[in-house]
């Protein structure tokens, strides 16, 4: 199976073709925007496409990072995903990017639990603990550094994410850590939603409320009849 991969749950507007048969990524766009992924998708997509020599008719499945991430980013890559998934009559399978970090971790070190945590700011991290068989055991969920301190420690388990090093300083411990970026690579997605099958509508994974919020001043009175 041909599956397409999209990722926008942090900085980078990534898409790669994935042969799920051959388990290999046979091309691939990534962009570092930072903000702006609803205007660059389609096109980092195209790109993906003509590199790996397909076209959409090629594809069995599309692959989405579900996030916690930027919560508009995770939007515009879930949305695609849903209405690609919907014009082409295939199906869309999210992955998390807790999921894919710790498959990183995972493989760096294996089987250890993992405990893939991200920096969401606020004195807040964003956490899932997995267990040597990549199986969820805890989240993904919100936990202050005190708690993910606390269950690393508990379970001694690998760190993943760009809150990694901070808890390994916090506890003063010499903590095994994986990949610690904000996002896994691209070609992990696919491969996980490769491995997981079937599909449905992937759903956002927002973990707080967006920072945006309509603002009451300047909504109008209704008119009384």
């Amino acid at each position: 199976m041909i599956l397409l991969a999209i990722d926008c749950s942090a900085n980078l507007c990534a898409a790669c073709v994935y042969d799920a048969l051959a388990g290999r990524d046979l091309g691939r766009s990534v962009l570092d925007l930072g903000k702006g992924h609803a205007e660059h998708l389609m096109d980092v997509i195209a790109q993906a496409l003509q590199r790996a020599g397909k076209t959409y008719a090629d594809l069995g499945a599309i692959a989405v990072s579900t996030g916690p991430g930027s919560f508009t980013g995770v939007r515009v890559a879930v949305s695609t995903a849903r209405g690609l998934s919907l014009a082409l009559k295939i199906p869309a399978i999210g992955v998390t990017t807790l999921e894919a970090l710790a498959a990183e971790a995972a493989g760096t070190f294996p089987g250890r639990a993992v405990l893939a945590a991200l920096d969401a700011g606020r004195a807040e991290i964003h956490a899932a603990l997995y267990d040597q068989g990549r199986q969820v055991r805890y989240g993904p969920a919100v936990m202050t550094l005190e708690q993910a301190i606390a269950m690393a420690n508990e379970t001694l388990a690998v760190l993943a994410g760009t809150a990694a090093a901070l808890i390994s300083e916090a506890a003063g411990a010499n903590f095994d850590i994986g990949a610690s970026a904000a996002t896994a690579d691209i070609a992990t997605y696919a491969r996980l939603a490769a491995a997981k099958g079937g599909g449905g509508r992937p759903k956002p994974v927002y973990l707080r409320e967006a920072d945006a919020k309509p603002q009451a001043g300047f909504v109008l009175p209704r008119a009384v009849p």
